[in-house]
């Protein structure tokens, strides 16, 4: 068995990580030198630019929908918050529409495939990654931005770290309702080592290589991926 096939098979909530000198922590991570106050600054009036346009062209009707879809199907609130983990490890309560039944596991414990928890409108916003559109919110707010590392539960943070030297430079940008990452067709459930590991290397490529132009690059990758390939999101 060679070391990709050992570490698909590593399960990271059960088990400790013995990593090998291939996997050494990235103590000395070198931001993109486009991390400037002006780019900083475009990257928020594209933030809110985009959020104005798609609020203004699709959120409008797509909302009230998507609500009245989940209140007739199950009982409960049309969002779903949950905190998670922000910029420099802080912490935000990020929007989403309620995919499950209401219970208590909804808010610790990820959502696998043919999940019972999930509901038959939730499976469907859950494919078309339309139950992320809330987070539309959270950019408007300022505590995310339209392209960045994906924000994960604390607890998965924090399992995450332990088991993965530097993965709280994941943390040293924005979150973001999409990322490189997720452009690449890692979506859904994080069951292993591999799956996370891989996951944050692509969010550390993106913090050392990021422009203005890579974000709108990755959006675009983001609707191919979602009209292409949707086995990953459950």
């Amino acid at each position: 068995m060679n070391q990709l096939q050992q570490l698909n098979q590593f399960k990271i909530f059960t088990s400790k990580s013995i990593l090998s000198n291939d996997f050494l922590e990235d103590n000395d991570i070198q931001m993109s030198d486009h991390f400037n106050w002006m780019n900083l600054i475009l990257k928020r009036a594209i933030d809110l630019l985009g959020a104005f346009i798609f609020m203004a062209t699709i959120g409008f009707w797509l909302f009230p929908i998507i609500a009245i879809l989940i209140k007739l199907e199950s009982p409960g609130p049309v969002f779903f918050r949950q905190e998670r983990g922000g910029i420099y490890n802080s912490r935000f309560r990020c929007y989403k529409f309620r995919s499950m039944v209401v219970n208590k596991e909804a808010d610790i414990k990820q959502a696998t495939k043919n999940d019972p928890r999930i509901t038959k409108v939730g499976r469907f916003i859950r494919r078309t990654s339309i139950d992320e559109l809330p987070q539309i919110l959270n950019v408007i707010y300022g505590n995310m931005s339209l392209v960045g590392p994906r924000p994960h539960p604390i607890k998965l943070n924090e399992m995450s770290a332990a088991t993965i030297p530097g993965f709280n430079n994941r943390h040293l940008v924005k979150p973001g309702i999409t990322g490189l990452a997720q452009a690449k067709g890692y979506r859904g459930e994080t069951q292993t080592f591999h799956q996370m590991y891989f996951r944050y290397k692509l969010d550390l490529h993106y913090i050392k290589t990021w422009s203005p132009i890579m974000d709108l690059k990755i959006i675009w990758m983001t609707f191919i991926s979602i009209l292409t390939d949707n086995e990953n999101a459950h």
